[in-house]
């Protein structure tokens, strides 16, 4: 689809970079980014970056966080919000991760799903921005973007992520979904997307409409 290639490739020069510099959550290595990732449901990544830098020095490793007592972990990551539901998943992945991959994130869709508290989305930031291979996390950015765009009409995030995977090559994934979700948060908002200034808006059918 020549208008999605023009889109990216505008997106790019907006929002230069890798995946990897992309992605707001401050991060060293991919079980940190899990970590983070988990911690960034219904919370800002600025948020999740204030709480971050304590609970890595905590608990660097897998095993760390595996074996920490609950209720400390749960104090350190309340600014988070849903701290409970967080703890658990927390432990449950890290014990996941211990016991079933040798104290190593796994590389897979399938391995990373299955670890608790992990979904789609949270597996493809680790897989697109952890270890450089293709995986596109579709947030409520990219949901709106990619409908407003005409690059989809479905409202089920896993249907957009593969209509969206169809349109560009593998290895462009990760960054064209964080570009996305840039500029979602900086032009193109929920309720006052400012089309005036969008570099996009001669390729947006939805120009003007809200």
């Amino acid at each position: 689809m020549k208008r999605a290639r023009k889109i990216a490739d505008r997106l790019a020069e907006s929002y230069p970079g890798t995946a990897s510099d992309l992605c707001a959550l401050v991060h060293h290595n991919p079980f940190e980014l899990l970590v983070a990732t988990i911690l960034s449901a219904r919370c800002t990544d600025e948020r999740v970056n204030i709480v971050t830098p304590s609970l890595f020095a905590r608990y660097p490793t897998p095993q760390d966080l595996a074996a920490a007592d609950r209720d400390e972990l749960e104090a350190r990551i309340r600014p988070a919000g849903f701290f409970r539901s967080k703890a658990s998943h927390l432990l449950g992945a890290s014990e996941a991760i211990v016991m079933r991959h040798g104290g190593e994130v796994p590389r897979s869709m399938e391995a990373l799903t299955a670890l608790p508290g992990v979904g789609r989305k949270t597996a493809n930031v680790v897989l697109s921005v952890g270890f450089g291979l293709p995986g596109l996390p579709v947030d409520t950015h990219v949901t709106r973007l990619s409908q407003r765009l005409g690059l989809t009409d479905s409202a089920d995030p896993v249907k957009i992520e593969q209509d969206l995977c169809d349109l560009l090559p593998r290895e462009e994934w990760g960054t064209l979904s964080l570009r996305l979700i840039l500029h979602g948060r900086s032009v193109c908002s929920a309720r006052r997307p400012r089309c005036d200034s969008c570099e996009l808006a001669d390729l947006c059918p939805s120009r003007g409409r809200f």
